[in-house]
């Protein structure tokens, strides 16, 4: 009978080592040896072995190759969860804003002769909806306050109308009569009205606003001529339109007529998006209009630069060791945008300059630059206080620019300056 000895390695590719049988009478079995049917037994249990690291291993590399399937497969890019839907732009304006994650604002505004009607922003919530209601743009309807008179139609346009006159009547409102068109207008001329009194007499009178003519007809009081033309007297503090036995008074575009139905009221376009500003552009409401800003930092020079610290205001960067040059520039800027009347009396304070951190012994005001300083001067109303007057009056339409320098010294040392740039932008109007 024969016998194997079994030496098993750490390794999955053991080693099988035959051993011949002793001389002696009977088997031999050595101390490290093992039986024909525990060496079958221990070659079955390792095949069973391999085979399960083979499988194992296959799958392995199934799984792996499935990974980079999908890696080399088109990548698609699922939406945050975090995020509200993105929201229409309306017809005729402009949405403000791309952002639509939970807590960023979106804000709509509508193109010039267009009012937003609805929410003028809208916050992207945690529940992923947006607050406020999707606005839309209407048309500013110029002819809804009915500005033609005598039967004239109304056209709407752009920020302004067209009155179509009929026959007989011109000027922007149809508010003028043509040659002979007075005498013969039934509206502008009426019978009196008559009562019959004592035995042989008659009473006649006119409605309000009409008085007797020769030949017993009431015409038409044209209260826009008699008392329009003279300033102690004018009843409009614009335009005046004449009508059958009354007057209107007409503002110019930018205004609306106010309750008391004689003076005009300035109509505020930036706080109504009713202003054509791009973004990034600030919008500053003036008399009877609006202007788009767009404030900047000076460029970078002599190792001076500054930085945007809010919309209208700049701050120098630190400066380097050696510059005097830097040291000595403006530590701050900042911007101010005025709305005037025109033919403002004067002198007329305008604008203040202070500062709430005084360290040194004495502040200096001065105009170093701008245009339209001859209008304009500068003095102190207090030991902290500079005022912007103005002394001279302005004709408008006119835009001036004046710039302002704040600087604090300590035992005449400089310790900073401010330069406050102004502008002013002064109406056609006086109201």
């Amino acid at each position: 009978m024969e016998y194997w000895c079994l030496i098993l390695a750490a390794s999955p590719a053991a080693m099988l080592i035959l051993l011949p049988a002793g001389d002696g009478e009977g088997p031999v079995f050595p101390q490290e040896c093992l039986s024909h049917q525990q060496v079958l037994s221990t070659v079955r249990q390792m095949q069973k072995l391999l085979s399960a690291q083979e499988a194992a291993h296959l799958q392995g590399m199934r799984s792996l190759k499935k990974q980079l399937s999908v890696l080399h497969s088109p990548v698609s890019i699922c939406p945050s969860a975090d995020t509200c839907p993105q929201l229409a732009v309306p017809l005729n304006g402009r949405k403000l804003g791309r952002s639509a994650r939970v807590g960023h604002d979106v804000h709509f505004i509508c193109n010039a002769g267009f009012r937003l009607v609805g929410s003028e922003s809208r916050t992207c919530r945690r529940d992923r909806t947006w607050s406020g209601t999707q606005p839309f743009c209407r048309s500013i309807d110029e002819c809804a306050s009915n500005p033609c008179a005598n039967g004239g139609t109304c056209v709407d346009g752009n920020q302004s109308y067209t009155c179509l006159c009929p026959r007989g009547w011109s000027g922007a409102s149809c508010q003028s009569p043509e040659d002979g068109m007075l005498a013969g207008n039934s509206s502008f001329s009426r019978q009196p009205r008559c009562a019959e009194g004592r035995p042989g007499s008659r009473h006649c009178s006119c409605d309000a606003g009409f008085q007797m003519r020769a030949g017993g007809v009431c015409q038409d009081v044209d209260e826009c001529q008699l008392f329009q033309p003279n300033p102690q007297t004018r009843i409009c503090l614009h335009d005046c339109l004449n009508l059958p036995g009354s007057y209107r008074c007409l503002c110019p575009p930018g205004y609306v007529l106010h309750a008391d139905r004689n003076t005009c009221e300035d109509v505020d376009e930036c706080a109504g998006s009713q202003h054509n500003c791009t973004h990034g552009e600030l919008c500053i409401n003036t008399f009877g209009g609006h202007r788009c800003v767009r404030p900047k930092c000076p460029p970078p020079r002599h190792n001076t630069s500054y930085v945007k610290t809010s919309s209208f205001q700049c701050e120098r960067n630190p400066c380097p060791t050696d510059s005097r040059a830097c040291r000595l520039a403006a530590t701050s800027i900042s911007f101010h945008y005025l709305p005037l009347q025109a033919n403002r009396t004067v002198p007329r304070v305008l604008f203040k300059m202070s500062t709430t951190r005084f360290v040194g012994d004495s502040l200096r005001f001065a105009i170093i630059g701008g245009r339209g300083q001859g209008v304009f001067a500068v003095r102190r109303s207090d030991r902290q206080t500079g005022e912007l007057v103005l002394s001279s009056p302005v004709v408008g339409p006119a835009t001036l620019e004046v710039e302002l320098e704040m600087s604090e010294f300590s035992r005449k040392v400089l310790l900073g300056k401010h330069i406050f740039k102004v502008t002013a932008f002064v109406s056609q109007y006086e109201f």
